[in-house]
């Protein structure tokens, strides 16, 4: 009760203030209402653009639609688009094809343009000079030049072989062509025939069958040209001897005589002189003969049938 009597006491003194205090405002964000975006926020974004779908293109009333709903159609062979410069397609047309050189094969002798080789004075002196000395008659005659690179630059005409020993007919040849011969005569024929042949006695003539002429390998239309056109090759037809029969160049592969015997011989031995060597065992073109020729070939390769 004392407790009671000294609050009702202090009572009559307190006052009231004069304002109370201002309730605050409840924040905007607990409001339930639609979010409204706040202006910076709004400008942030704008700042960031998002990805937009490309504009499709202005269609033009003569452009058709797109290749990937409508297949653009393919020219037909016959209507293929020329070709850019510096491409080819389809084959090539008949122009090109006349421009197109042709293999030498399949090239005349006018269409290859060949030349003659020049001799040097010093070898053709140094030639002629071991003619002499193994007895060769020959004479020298002026340059050839039959066009087309048929001809010699220092031609040479031998009409004995060997002393005694006839060429027949007499044989224009480049010197180096009648060395070999002369060489091969005297170190193969000669001694040859003197044991397969000794009844038949020396041999007297050498029976050519073609010397220099301007032609093709083989006398063709086309292809390489010929040792013979250019004085290097001569063909031997037949031996005669002072006393037998003259011995004819012929296939000999299963002749078991003296006679087969001594032309395998000599026939094997002309490698040794020349670089080329064709007999009749060799192809149809050369039944009747041996080709010899002195053509230069890389590493001194010599062919020999």
């Amino acid at each position: 009760m004392a407790v009671i009597l000294a609050a009702l006491a202090l009572l009559p003194g307190a006052r009231l203030p004069r304002t109370g205090p201002v309730p605050q405002a409840k924040p905007e964000a607990a409001i339930e209402a639609p979010a409204v975006p706040q202006p910076e926020k709004k400008q942030e974004e704008e700042q960031v653009p998002k990805p937009q779908p490309e504009p499709a293109p202005a269609q033009n009333p003569e452009t058709p639609p797109a290749a990937a709903e409508v297949p653009t159609p393919q020219p037909k062979p016959s209507e293929t688009p020329a070709a850019p410069a510096g491409e080819k397609f389809g084959p090539p047309s008949p122009a090109l094809e006349e421009r197109a050189p042709k293999p030498p094969t399949e090239q005349t002798l006018e269409e290859q343009h060949l030349t003659i080789e020049p001799e040097s004075d010093v070898d053709h002196a140094e030639c002629t000079r071991e003619l002499q000395s193994l007895g060769v008659v020959f004479r020298e005659t002026p340059r050839i030049d039959d066009g087309n690179g048929c001809g010699i630059d220092k031609p040479i005409i031998v009409s004995e072989a060997l002393p005694g020993i006839a060429l027949k007919p007499e044989a224009t040849l480049r010197c180096p062509t009648a060395l070999a011969l002369a060489r091969w005569i005297k170190g193969s024929v000669i001694p040859t025939a003197s044991v397969a042949l000794p009844e038949s006695g020396d041999i007297t003539t050498i029976n050519q069958a073609s010397a220099y002429i301007c032609r093709l390998r083989n006398g063709a239309d086309t292809g390489k040209i010929s040792e013979h056109a250019r004085g290097n090759a001569i063909d031997i037809a037949s031996f005669s001897f002072k006393k037998g029969e003259d011995v004819a160049v012929r296939s000999r592969r299963e002749d078991s005589t003296l006679t087969g015997a001594f032309q395998r011989t000599v026939s094997a031995a002309g490698c040794l002189y020349f670089t080329t060597v064709l007999d009749p065992e060799s192809d149809a073109a050369h039944e009747t003969h041996f080709h010899l020729d002195v053509l230069q070939r890389k590493g001194d390769y010599r062919y020999c049938h």
